[in-house]
């Protein structure tokens, strides 16, 4: 607070505000939020699966069969449940990926089998015309 003293013959003392500190604190408060304001805004992406509409038919039966890659313990390779070999796998993966309409490639594995081997053969998969690969959760 500050005082003012005037020149007249009466010396009086008379309250004036000071109005210094509050501009400082509020241009600090307004620098705290320009500074935090672009810091709370957060954007992340999601996929939203479609709503089917009630008045579409089923897919027939006998439809297109999915493809199911599956490592087991070992880390043999498995297509639709045929084992298939390491050296054949390239080229059994390209007909089945060819033969599809929507390329999606649906895999699962043993949690024994490595990380590597894992990656390797999704890796290959995706080299010879897999375009989505779908990770299972649970065995088919």
């Amino acid at each position: 607070m500050a005082f003012e003293v005037g020149t007249g013959g009466a010396r009086r003392i008379r309250p004036v505000m000071n109005v210094t500190p509050l501009v400082d604190v509020v241009l600090v408060l307004l620098i705290i939020f320009m500074v935090i304001t672009p810091l709370l805004s957060k954007q992340f992406s999601t996929n939203v699966p479609l709503q089917e509409k009630p008045d579409t038919p089923p897919p027939p039966p006998g439809g297109p069969v999915p493809a199911v890659l599956s490592l087991d313990r070992e880390g043999r390779i498995h297509l639709n449940d045929t084992q298939v070999d390491d050296t054949d796998f390239d080229a059994r993966i390209a007909r089945v990926m060819a033969g599809q309409a929507e390329p999606v490639l649906f895999f699962t594995a043993d949690d024994a089998v490595p990380h590597g081997r894992v990656v390797e053969v999704m890796d290959r998969a995706r080299g010879h015309g897999a375009r989505r690969i779908a990770v299972l959760a649970e065995a088919p």
